[in-house]
């Protein structure tokens, strides 16, 4: 009952105007953050939880920006299908960066997006800044990894069909990993236990990688049975948002869809709470433990200026950027 009203005050507090969908949008990454946090141990929670906020705040920080930092987007993805049945075997993508580009090219892994080497690049990162004591950095990766380790655990980020564009279902980037969790993750049992150490970081984020990536035959399939049953009329609706009206996808169809799915996207959003925290702690352990209560407890003057600096960037005119662009 306790978790229940903690996870419903919680969407409550995130239940803002939809942004743009790009990955689990803009509710559903804040969540997964949010919540991350709650299930760090006695030695990282006190730090954590002092600055719950910049970390909510600032998961959708890398969505935005997509459209005006080059090579941005390709770290939100990865296009498995592209490379063959064998990519996620033993024997098949690299797991170190530098031999995968020696074998398929750059340019090539960028198209078809790089979210699992993303992830083992910043998992030194965050580790690094733990060792320096560095605030700043800390909480500016922390927030980072966790959108991109979220990322991984979307099925439809593993697909070149990401938002149904050949399948004629387009739209359901949007319809699984936003509307479903706006409209039910109240229902959600997202509190995971307390967050675990990962014994080989990189093999982690491949394996959520792959269940993701085996999921997207149902993602899809069930999408197109539900369709068969509901006319056009109603499988679409018309809401007010942000002061606009959208066209979206019903509450029935949306409820429909989600019983076919039978719990795949509270799955799936469950493992992310779960990842996002183990891969935060298993890089504090790493760096020696730090004693992060001898930290400042909130980011600087210097950090905040930067955060505002990047807030105008995303002004500028956009970039056309290749991949999961809608």
């Amino acid at each position: 009952m306790r978790a229940t009203v903690i996870l419903f005050s919680v969407c409550c507090l995130l239940l803002l105007p939809a942004a743009p969908t790009y990955a689990w949008g803009f509710f559903s990454h804040r969540l997964i953050n949010r919540l991350a946090v709650l299930t760090l141990p006695r030695e990282m929670i006190g730090f954590y939880k002092a600055n719950i906020d910049y970390l909510t705040e600032n998961a959708t920080r890398p969505d935005s920006r997509r459209t005006v930092v080059p090579g941005e987007a390709a770290r939100h993805f990865l296009d498995v299908d592209v490379y063959g049945d064998s990519a996620l075997t033993k024997n098949g993508l690299p797991r170190n960066f530098a031999d995968a580009v020696a074998r398929y090219g750059e340019d090539s892994l960028m198209r078809h997006g790089i979210v699992p080497w993303q992830v083992a690049q910043m998992k030194g990162q965050l580790t690094a800044a733990f060792r320096e004591h560095n605030t700043d950095r800390i909480l500016h990766l922390s927030a980072d990894l966790g959108h991109y380790v979220a990322d991984a655990c979307v099925p439809l980020h593993t697909t070149r069909n990401y938002n149904g564009q050949f399948t004629g279902q387009r739209g359901i980037h949007g319809l699984w990993e936003s509307r479903l969790p706006e409209l039910l993750s109240t229902d959600y049992d997202l509190m995971v236990g307390q967050a675990a150490y990962l014994d080989r970081p990189t093999e982690a984020i491949w394996q959520a990688v792959a269940a993701s990536h085996a999921a997207v035959d149902s993602v899809l399939r069930f999408e197109r049975e539900q369709t068969l049953l509901f006319a056009a009329d109603r499988k679409y609706s018309y809401e007010e948002r942000g002061g606009q009206t959208i066209r979206t996808y019903s509450r029935d169809f949306a409820r429909a869809y989600h019983r076919q799915l039978n719990g795949q996207v509270e799955r799936r959003m469950r493992q992310a709470v779960r990842l996002v925290a183990a891969f935060w702690y298993t890089c504090w352990v790493d760096a020696g433990q730090p004693d992060l209560d001898k930290l400042p407890r909130t980011p600087s003057a210097k950090e905040q200026e930067r955060l505002a600096q990047e807030a105008a960037r995303q002004q500028a005119p956009t970039l056309y950027v290749p991949g999961h662009e809608d």
